[in-house]
């Protein structure tokens, strides 16, 4: 079952299916996908989400080792396989 990232809840983890990549002629959506991977968010890459905060908050998880914090727009276009 392939669901973005803002949807699982906490103590659900998954692996990174793909990322989805704006291609509406904008130079912003390439740079995303960079930032992404250079904080270790890259395809086949498993991540657990440690909080959620509430009221549309960001999401801390825990890639590699180290634990993040991404915005809901963010982690609405990465994808995740989970299995259920």
């Amino acid at each position: 079952m392939i669901v973005p990232l803002s949807s699982l809840r906490e103590g659900e983890s998954g692996v990174i299916a793909f990322i989805n990549v704006d291609y509406k002629g904008r130079g912003k959506s390439w740079g995303f996908v960079k930032r992404l991977a250079d904080m270790g968010l890259t395809p086949g890459t498993k991540v657990t989400v440690i909080k959620s905060a509430p009221f549309r908050g960001p999401i801390e998880i825990c890639v590699r080792g180290s634990r993040l914090a991404l915005g809901r727009g963010m982690a609405k276009r990465i994808f995740m396989e989970i299995d259920k």
